[in-house]
């Protein structure tokens, strides 16, 4: 059963590749058009392509999402969201589903793939993780995203989580965040990922039922981000192992 499940699954993952190179290509150009806006208009007018793209791409690919807690963002408030990672499916998963205009802190790395690249610039804030410059630089690009009103996307396990743990440990870029400019933290937990694009596994793709939680929002207030960093792990934690229905 196992090995039928292996064969599968690559078929899966060739059915996905073949839909996300065509679909990627015909919003290609409208994605492109967007660097004609300044932001936040630019970031507005991107999300509402993309999530019209994903939504028609993942129901596609037998890719099943439910949201839950988009009560919890309040309007006229930036958030920085901060998200457990355990497979390349929640980056799609995070950025369409937070409501409003976000961006998220990605890697420069994705960024050189032909097409791909360009798409993945326009929503993102790319930091080089080998330059101390680079770390700097995005630093004062998320103050700027928070500030123009839209929310900051942050994975604050740096990399995708293959420990077997439920989190690996936080950095504290996403807390000293908050703590230097007072914007709120919106902790999420994103389930079952991993069980459609395991991090362990080549190409490999198993339709599944995701799900990501946005919880109660945490306040700076007097907190040192250290504080901060100890509060939203643990929330996320208790809120990853308590029984789903």
């Amino acid at each position: 059963m196992r090995i039928i499940k292996e064969i599968l699954a690559r078929i899966f993952a060739l059915w996905a590749m073949l839909w996300f190179v065509s679909t990627m290509l015909i919003f290609f150009i409208p994605i492109w058009i967007t660097g004609m806006w300044p932001e936040p208009k630019r970031t507005d007018i991107l999300l509402k392509i993309i999530r019209f793209w994903m939504g028609f791409y993942l129901f596609i690919i037998g890719f099943r999402l439910k949201v839950k807690g988009k009560e919890n963002f309040k309007k006229e408030t930036s958030y920085i969201v901060v998200c457990n990672h355990n497979s390349l499916m929640d980056v799609p998963v995070s950025s369409t589903s937070i409501p409003g205009i976000s961006k998220t802190i990605a890697k420069i790395e994705m960024s050189r793939i032909p097409i791909f690249g360009m798409i993945y610039k326009r929503g993102s804030l790319l930091v080089d993780r080998s330059s101390d410059e680079s770390r700097k630089e995005s630093y004062n690009k998320m103050k700027a995203v928070l500030e123009m009103g839209m929310h900051m996307c942050i994975y604050p396990e740096g990399t995708r989580n293959k420990t077997g743990q439920s989190l690996q440990r936080f950095h504290d870029g996403a807390f000293r965040l908050a703590e230097e400019s007072g914007f709120p933290i919106m902790p999420s937990v994103i389930f079952n990922t991993t069980k459609a694009l395991p991090a362990n596994k080549t190409f490999y793709y198993w339709p599944a039922k995701t799900e990501i939680h946005f919880l109660d929002p945490v306040s700076v207030n007097s907190h040192s981000s250290a504080e901060l960093k100890e509060i939203v792990f643990n929330k996320m934690k208790e809120h990853y192992l308590m029984p789903k229905d």
